[in-house]
């Protein structure tokens, strides 16, 4: 049975960068290293573009309740939005 070979990649992550953009392909830089495949340089840049992605975090938790204003707020567009309907119905002569 084979001993697996692992290399800190994340050291290596300046110069596979550097190569990258290069123009070098992800197979190249692989093969350069002496990695197995690409997917470990594919997947090193991949982590580092998330990590750079300054995005809205996700919300966790229950949502915030609704105040008794919203409410009625909605109360009433629900209410007029049914009247418009059964207006609709009633013209359409379908009751």
């Amino acid at each position: 049975m084979a001993k697996r070979k692992y290399t800190h990649v994340q050291e290596l992550l300046p110069s596979i960068k550097a190569m990258a953009e290069e123009g070098k392909t992800q197979r190249e830089i692989a093969e350069y290293y002496g990695f197995k495949d690409k997917y470990v340089v594919k997947w090193l840049l991949y982590r580092e573009r998330n990590k750079q992605i300054q995005g809205v975090p996700k919300q966790r938790g229950r949502k915030p309740a609704k105040t008794l204003q919203e409410y009625k707020y909605e109360n009433q567009r629900l209410k007029m939005e049914n009247e418009l309907l059964r207006d609709f119905l009633q013209s359409k002569e379908r009751k």
